[in-house]
């Protein structure tokens, strides 16, 4: 089974470091990340991300100049970016195009999601490889993600990714939703996975026993909270475990950029920060991290589960 691999450090490891990735760094990252076989380096989102984060660094604005320095460095058809509708216009899609970028990934909430399919349809007909994130999918309902699911594939979504955003999937959760999503779809299904519970992998195997074809991993797992599914792991898995991945895989450079990443961005030391296992747990964003901080871990766990009850 053939799985595309998206890297999406400089995109999701930016909720680290701001997003203030330097440009050399991007663009050395984005050229080792190709050489270890990854299909797609995701370097952006387009003019941020669903909070809006002040003193927004390079890879949490996604410009046009860095889309075509990372285009220049790695070639177009390696060049990957993510959004959110509500954040761009009519204009920003073909300047992305423009720029370098061939593939866009659109994130849909499970309700208001309108917009989206409009953007979908856009990105078709300029030329994008288009895909969709359904973010917080944990907190999905069945109904919702046929709904939404068959939605943006009438509007030319080629994909659907899985968001595991509060890190709260097992891998049970994540077999039932990826042969759900599948069977409405019929294309190809993605995984974002969060490690707040220390599953991410378990999660990424057992999507791909499910029939997932596309996957998401970061480096050292630098990404939002605890972080993603660690990208060497998941690399060194597929070259043990599938052979056509094995044939274009390179641990090797993938080793090289995780010293190069521990040894040029701080940020980029995993981590488990303890309110995150808490919000893995209680399967609750990372807005709600300030809310079990500042008491003791009892205090924390019990105001997480009263959040989850009102939910």
């Amino acid at each position: 089974m053939s799985i595309v691999n998206i890297d999406v450090t400089l995109r999701d490891g930016g909720y680290r470091n701001g997003f203030n990735f330097p440009l050399e760094y991007a663009l050395r990252h984005a050229k080792l990340s190709v050489e270890a076989g990854f299909d797609w380096v995701e370097i952006a989102y387009r003019k941020g991300s669903l909070v809006p984060i002040p003193n927004l660094g390079l890879t949490g604005r996604g410009d046009d100049e860095f889309i075509a320095a990372v285009a220049r460095e790695v070639g177009p058809d390696r060049v990957a970016m993510i959004l959110h509708p509500k954040n761009i216009t009519e204009q920003d899609l073909p300047a992305m195009y423009a720029a370098g970028a061939r593939l866009v990934r659109i994130i849909l909430p499970s309700k208001g999601y309108e917009k989206g399919l409009e953007y979908i349809r856009q990105a078709k007909e300029i030329g994008y490889t288009v895909g969709v994130n359904f973010a917080r999918i944990s907190q999905w309902s069945g109904r919702g993600v046929v709904e939404v699911a068959t939605a943006a594939t009438d509007a030319g979504a080629e994909f659907v990714y899985l968001a595991d955003s509060n890190g709260s999937l097992s891998p049970v959760d994540t077999t039932d939703l990826t042969t759900l999503t599948k069977s409405v779809t019929g294309g190809p299904v993605g995984l974002h996975a969060h490690n707040n519970l220390g599953l991410a992998l378990s999660n990424a195997i057992s999507a791909v026993a499910a029939g997932a074809t596309w996957m998401d991993s970061s480096i050292q797992g630098m990404g939002k909270g605890p972080g993603n599914l660690i990208a060497e792991q998941w690399l060194a898995h597929l070259d043990r475990t599938d052979a056509e991945a094995s044939a274009r895989l390179h641990l090797g450079h993938a080793l090289e950029l995780a010293e190069l990443l521990l040894a040029t961005v701080p940020e980029g030391t995993p981590s488990l920060p303890l309110p995150d296992l808490v919000l893995g747990r209680y399967d609750l964003p990372v807005e709600h991290r300030k809310d079990v901080v500042g008491g003791s871990h009892h205090e924390g766990i019990a105001t997480a589960r009263t959040l989850a009850t009102v939910r």
